[in-house]
């Protein structure tokens, strides 16, 4: 069977009288060659690397549906021809898929014959010396009155790791040494790690999954896809096959330097593993994760949620209400917004900017001089109308539809820069007062299966590279030909040759330094030949 095998795959013509191969099986043959050619990987790789551009460019469905709709409402032309070629899930693509399956394919049978190949060369030991040492790149020849010549040179160059072989010629010995056969092993240990990495990466994209929340303090969620903020799913990730975990935020607090710069964030929490695990404690720092159920729960960021207290005209009061407002800047100057749907006789609004340390810059304009709220005021508006919660239309939580103000469904009513305690009242009654403030933190759950697989293969791919870019292939021969009185020649005679596979410029220097350490045992201490 293995001659058949042989046979088949070789290039050379067959003999007279043999049968053709049947044409599919040298189709097959053919684009199997094809397919696991080097140039071929390399084109495969660019074209991964080319088609998860437009991933970057392009809004995704996985990430923002939203967007993508908003996108193609926006390019009646150009956004359903992009729809129908999956650029919106570029990563979930057929096309894509393909690509990334040739490639893994094309790099498996590209390595496998080429291991096979590398091992045999490892069990294979250095060729025969060749007849002609002046044909070499490198070459030089001495004599020495030392009778075991072959002995001593062998154990020197065996010293510095070369593979020495000697063998016998009928008038000398010759030495056969090799050295370098790691740079292969290196190139081998790239593609190799290069194979893994892509294997780890789609069995992360397949059964990992990301979920991000905004949580203010003394609230929590659970690790379910309805309470994220945004979720991005694995191809083959259901709801159903989420673990079951919750979490709690305690208190997150930060600290500062003098000059206003973040020292620490910590996020004090509580967490239950399961549904009716017992409570665990723990802290959550940037780097410094929580490691759960084969998750990571990661801090991202924090801001502060002004409260308010709001006493509509019917008497209804919305005690200590909140809102997450975003950071605009360095400061911590934070915008946002609150609606109230359930206020009555109107829906109301605030929209504001809240400054944890306020200064005045000058005709009622604030700004905020340092991150920590030591002196906390909010710049608020007040607007009253319909807030079109209801109109199937999605809203963003942190600010105020400008289409509700455009067409005149929301009114402003009011503004004003409150301090804590103080009050703001419309004029149809309704009083806002500013309580104080809460501080919220951005967790991110994150699950990646093979992630310890994509760091060992990133750390080997980086290792295969420096094996085959810093180790150069290289042979040394030495032909000993001992003294012989009856023709002449009283000393042993060492001629000495040598070839760089790769980087043969570099490789003078060094046979230089081989051929003085080798000529180094031939002379004695005051530098008499022996």
């Amino acid at each position: 069977m293995t001659t058949d095998l042989a046979t088949s795959l070789s290039t050379q013509p067959p003999p007279p009288g043999s049968a053709p191969k049947p044409r599919r099986l040298a189709l097959a043959i053919k684009a199997w060659r094809w397919l696991t050619s080097m140039r071929i990987a390399l084109i495969l790789l660019f074209l991964l690397a080319l088609g998860a551009v437009p991933g970057s460019l392009l809004p995704q469905r996985s990430l923002n549906p939203q967007k993508v709709d908003t996108y193609i409402a926006q390019h009646p032309t150009l956004g359903p021809f992009l729809d129908r070629l999956s650029m919106y899930n570029v990563f979930g693509a057929p096309w894509f898929a393909a690509i990334y399956i040739l490639l893994f394919i094309s790099l498996v049978g590209c390595l496998t014959p080429r291991i096979r190949l590398h091992v045999r060369a490892l069990r294979k030991p250095p060729p025969n010396a060749p007849r002609h040492f002046d044909r070499l790149p490198e070459s030089t020849a001495y004599e020495t009155e030392i009778a075991d010549y072959a002995t001593t040179a062998a154990a020197l160059l065996r010293k510095d790791r070369w593979r020495v072989v000697t063998r016998d010629e009928p008038a000398a010995t010759t030495i056969s040494a090799e050295k370098g056969y790691l740079r292969e092993t290196g190139n081998l240990i790239f593609h190799i790690a290069l194979t893994v990495l892509l294997v780890a990466i789609a069995i992360g994209k397949l059964w990992g999954y990301s979920g991000s929340i905004l949580v203010q303090d003394g609230d929590g969620f659970c690790n379910t896809v309805q309470q994220y903020d945004s979720f991005t799913p694995g191809q083959v990730v259901t709801g159903s096959s989420l673990a079951p975990f919750c979490v709690t935020l305690n208190k997150f607090s930060a600290s500062y330097d003098s000059a206003g710069t973040a020292t620490s964030f910590r996020a004090d929490i509580t967490y239950t593993k399961g549904l009716n695990g017992p409570d665990q404690h723990d802290v959550l720092q940037v780097n410094h994760p929580l490691r759960l159920e084969g998750l990571r729960l990661y801090l991202l960021g924090h801001g502060f949620s002004p409260t308010f207290t709001v006493k509509d005209p019917s008497g209804q009061v919305f005690k200590d209400v909140s809102a997450p407002f975003l950071p605009q800047d360095s400061e911590f100057s934070s915008q946002g917004a609150l609606k109230l749907p359930d206020a009555k006789p109107k829906q109301i609004a605030l929209d504001g900017l809240f400054l944890p340390t306020a200064a005045d810059t000058g005709n009622g304009v604030l700004t905020s001089i340092w991150p920590t709220p030591t002196a906390p005021e909010v710049a608020l508006f007040a607007y009253e109308g319909n807030l079109g919660l209801d109109t199937g239309q999605p809203q963003s939580v942190y600010s105020i539809d400008r289409n509700q103000l455009a067409n005149g469904a929301l009114k402003k009513v009011g503004q004003k820069n409150l301090g804590i305690g103080q009050t703001m009242r419309l004029a149809d009654g309704t009083a806002i007062t500013f309580t104080g403030y809460k501080q919220w933190a951005s967790l991110q759950v994150s699950r990646d299966p093979a992630q310890t697989w994509v760091l060992a293969a990133a750390a080997a791919i980086l290792l295969g590279l420096v094996l085959s870019l810093r180790i150069r292939r290289r042979r040394l021969w030495l032909r000993v030909t001992p003294a012989d009185p009856d023709n002449g020649t009283h000393r042993t005679v060492v001629e000495l040759g040598g070839l760089a596979r790769t980087d043969a410029g570099v490789f003078t220097d060094e046979f230089g330094k081989i051929a003085a350490r080798l000529q180094g045992p031939a002379k004695a201490p005051d530098g008499r030949d022996e």
